[in-house]
């Protein structure tokens, strides 16, 4: 069974609203959400970093997710929207209270240093309107071998045809140059099947269009928490001895399991 995430949840201020969309994500099959924190910096005007809301002052109880045994997990996740190379601080303490970190850049150059090296989890790309650059496979390739997933923001063309055109032309281009490994954010929380389906427009297989609201969604936590701890995480599951059910259990975490213990680092010479 596969384990659907939700990785681009908008935070809102409004208690309410944010409390009726964690429960939405848990009814449409979400197994977990991560609530978008969006950091622009101004030239002009020193902005601070948004700290993350404890979840608790989010909902009061974590919903079940619906078909599972289990609540919804909650993360928390900083997108920087960047135009500037100092924009992005790679050693700045804010950013440890977040689960997930992305970056949206702006410009070729900051595409580029983006793909090859900050560390970060997820490149967001607005396809919403004609991009100033093209996507290259150098920097789209390194970015993939560094785990680095990117995330196609098509909302605005729900509603306006000119960008919906936009939104095909670049999705499609992105698509073929990272070959469909493209977690795609569902719009106002729609069910992962109708995401499946806009996947397909977008010229994925039915394969990669699943996968982009599950296992690669999954890859980025793997990736947040191994980027965080410095240290690989590594899971084992017995097929043969093992029961049916205690099989079944043991999927149903694969989305949700802890991060393995730190190893203690050692000296060599």
């Amino acid at each position: 069974m596969s384990v659907f995430m939700d990785l681009n949840v908008s935070f809102s201020a409004e208690r309410s609203r944010m409390t009726k969309l964690i429960e939405a994500a848990a009814h449409l099959g979400f197994s977990t959400v991560a609530i978008n924190y969006v950091f622009e910096p101004m030239a002009k005007k020193k902005l601070e970093i948004p700290m993350p809301t404890p979840v608790k002052e989010l909902i009061d109880q974590l919903p079940v997710v619906q078909g599972r045994s289990r609540p919804i997990r909650v993360l928390n996740r900083l997108t920087v929207v960047m135009s500037d190379s100092s924009h992005f601080r790679p050693n700045a303490t804010e950013y440890r209270g977040f689960d997930l970190l992305a970056v949206q850049p702006t410009t070729e150059k900051l595409f580029h240093a983006a793909c090859m090296l900050y560390d970060v989890d997820i490149i967001c790309i607005s396809v919403t309107e004609k991009l100033p650059f093209f996507f290259k496979r150098a920097p789209v390739n390194g970015a993939m071998d560094r785990g680095v997933v990117f995330e196609v923001s098509y909302s605005a063309a729900i509603r306006d045809s000119t960008r919906r055109r936009y939104t095909i032309a670049n999705a499609v281009s992105l698509m073929e140059s990272c070959k469909g490994k493209v977690p795609l954010p569902p719009l106002e929380l729609r069910g992962p099947y109708d995401i499946t389906n806009l996947g397909l427009l977008f010229g994925l297989s039915e394969g990669d269009a699943k996968e982009a609201v599950s296992s690669t969604c999954r890859s980025v936590v793997l990736h947040a928490e191994s980027r965080k701890s410095a240290s690989g995480i590594i899971y084992t599951m017995k097929t043969c001895s093992e029961s049916s059910s205690q099989q079944e259990a043991l999927a149903a975490d694969l989305g949700e399991a802890p991060a393995a213990k730190r190893a203690k680092p050692h000296l060599t010479q």
